[in-house]
């Protein structure tokens, strides 16, 4: 699995590069702190799939980063060689990028 630091998605955000950033927290995790991300929680990405691009960098977060790696395995699992688990979801962001948040 491919993993990507909030330090380098914090380089691409402010690069504007062209990606695609899923949070797969639930929606009252996703409600109580977010960073813009389209929201897709863990348990419906299989219904949702189809909204997942395969012809640009995938970057998948959570929490802390391990529904984020399970979902990331999923996708490879179905073909998905584009997606990046974010090392230490949310949690990392609050604490490297943006304390405010917390």
């Amino acid at each position: 699995m491919k993993e990507i630091s909030v330090k380098e998605l914090k380089e691409k955000i402010d690069h504007k590069e062209d990606f695609q950033l899923i949070d797969v927290r639930e929606e009252h995790e996703y409600e109580t702190v977010n960073i813009g991300a389209e929201l897709i929680p863990m348990g419906t990405v299989p219904d949702h799939i189809q909204q997942i691009a395969k012809d640009k960098p995938v970057f998948i977060h959570c929490r802390s980063g391990v529904r984020s790696a399970n979902i990331c395995n999923y996708l490879e699992s179905q073909g998905y060689t584009n997606v990046y688990n974010v090392k230490g979801g949310i949690l990392a962001w609050i604490n490297e990028i943006d304390p405010s948040l917390a």
